[in-house]
């Protein structure tokens, strides 16, 4: 099989494991439209890497607890959810939403062209706009956020496997051009330990090409965040959660049981869903 040759190849490979869960008759959520977006090519991605079956757990837990918080900022009046790199997802179309929520996709042109084609016979529960933009373009991203803003007082951002794929620097920028927005008034995202990113770079190197491996995992962790405008509001461990919806293999269930540590996680392996709040 061909290597992952971009970050928009993970979006097929991401929707296999959201079909499988949602073919589970305890399924903790049902994407009716995952296998299909998936498609032939996600399924070869998902069949040839192995380290992908062994960590099933963590996308259904990310998936699930992003839902979670979803549903809580709508219920606390949120009037706009911003997702970013939205790859696959099809929240608009699976969740219990309000009509009057405004939902904004933004990710490649190439991207959000298969995605409405694909879904250009289903109808979104909410007002969904989607926009085609290269979100490592900042000056043009910037000028979008700044029009976003002005729509609505209350928005929750969105950004499900995104920051992993940034360096450092990228991340930063990306942080600091949020929180220059009043009304981005939280954000929410998976973030993992120095420990879990080496084990994905030596277990998925193999099936990557330059540029499109994980490479954001903050020694401070949350505290990153801190420079930039953000404040941590709580963590929710994906390992935890797995094991809380019986997604956990057995042989797992022993680490899910050990507390977690206060503060950055360094060389322990951990990742988790996190929860922000803008204090520019």
């Amino acid at each position: 099989m061909d290597a992952i040759n971009n970050i928009s190849d993970t979006a097929l490979w991401v929707a296999v494991y959201r079909a499988d869960e949602s073919d589970r008759p305890d399924a903790v959520f049902v994407d009716p439209f995952a296998r299909q977006l998936a498609g032939e090519r996600g399924q070869e991605i998902a069949n040839a890497i192995e380290y992908g079956k062994k960590i099933t757990w963590s996308f259904i837990a990310r998936t699930y607890l992003i839902d979670q918080y979803i549903q809580q900022h709508v219920a606390e009046g949120f009037e706009m959810i911003i997702n970013l790199a939205a790859g696959l997802d099809t929240r608009p179309y699976r969740m219990p939403l309000p009509a009057t929520l405004t939902w904004i996709e933004v990710d490649f042109p190439a991207m959000i062209g298969y995605k409405e084609k694909m879904l250009a016979d289903e109808m979104p529960v909410c007002e969904l706009k989607r926009i085609s933009l290269d979100l490592s373009k900042r000056d043009t991203r910037i000028d979008l956020f700044r029009e976003l803003n002005d729509l609505n007082k209350k928005t929750l951002i969105v950004a499900e496997g995104l920051i992993g794929y940034l360096s450092e620097e990228q991340a930063a920028e990306l942080f600091i051009d949020l929180s220059a927005q009043p009304n981005f008034k939280r954000l929410v995202f998976d973030l993992f330990s120095p420990a879990v990113l080496a084990i994905a770079q030596k277990e998925m190197g193999a099936f990557l090409k330059d540029n499109t491996g994980l490479k954001f995992a903050p020694k401070e962790g949350e505290a990153f965040l801190e420079r930039y405008g953000w404040k941590s509001l709580e963590s929710k461990s994906m390992l935890k959660t797995a094991a809380a919806l019986n997604r956990l293999p057995d042989d797992m269930l022993a680490y899910a049981a050990l507390p977690e540590p206060e503060g950055p996680k360094g060389d322990i392996p951990w990742s988790g869903v996190c929860l922000f709040e803008n204090v520019q």
